[in-house]
């Protein structure tokens, strides 16, 4: 479903991605790890369209997305969930919620209905807190509303920037459970994780990422047991 091919980036004259490859079949969780400075959230950036790739590829279903701009990119259905969440704190959950609809191709009343109603359904903390401003929220709610969010878009694939930094250990179960229910309604999920356990006993497959490349594949069950696991994340 997501596919980078030999992608390379950076921020001005400053390299940071050399060469990543990876891939994201439909309907399956895939943990991305490293350490702080690796070079994760660059990859994110890159392929919502925030920045431009000097070299490679990355296809989305089939489509090219290095030349589209990023509401394009959400409007083909991929979804980010940023670092740092960065819902609009001055708005009520409501109206967080209904910009995320502005990314879908249809925005009638009915598909707004509908869309609330999913979103309250696996998220009913959302509905007891509807009117309430983002800022007036816990770390592990504004999660929440963060994903609901690109849940409102249609979102086919989510990519996931450390949704469990700064959480409390019950939020950083509830966000586990969170991908593992995006997997259950079939969304795809691309998972940037510093917490190897948390990712991996959620993920179907994992890659290393040190230095701005790909170091290291394998199955989650495989990457739990692996010396390189350890050497390069230690965990």
């Amino acid at each position: 479903m997501l596919t980078f091919k030999d992608v390379h980036a950076g921020y001005g004259a400053t390299p940071i991605l050399f060469g990543v490859s990876l891939e994201v079949r439909p309907g399956e969780a895939v943990a991305l790890l490293g350490k702080n400075g690796m070079g994760k959230t660059t990859l994110m950036k890159t392929a919502i369209g925030f920045l431009k790739p000097s070299r490679g590829s990355i296809e989305f279903d089939g489509q090219e997305l290095t030349r589209l701009a990023p509401h394009a990119i959400a409007r083909l259905g991929v979804g980010l969930v940023p670092e740092n969440r960065r819902i609009f704190p001055g708005l009520t959950v409501r109206e967080n919620l209904d910009l995320g609809l502005s990314a879908a191709r249809d925005r009638s009343g009915a598909l707004r209905r509908r869309r609330f109603e999913e979103v309250f359904h696996h998220f009913p903390r959302l509905s007891e807190r509807i009117d309430q401003p983002g800022k007036t929220l816990s770390g592990g709610e504004q999660q929440m509303l963060a994903i609901a969010r690109v849940m409102m878009a249609g979102a086919r694939i989510i990519l996931m920037d450390e949704p469990t930094q700064g959480l409390a250990p019950a939020f950083i179960r509830l966000v586990r459970d969170m991908v593992g229910e995006l997997k259950r309604l079939g969304v795809t999920v691309l998972l940037v994780e510093q917490n190897a356990r948390v990712a991996l006993s959620v993920c179907d497959r994992g890659y290393i990422m040190e230095k701005g490349t790909i170091v290291f594949a394998a199955s989650s069950a495989e990457l739990r047991e692996s010396p390189v696991t350890r050497e390069k994340l230690g965990v």
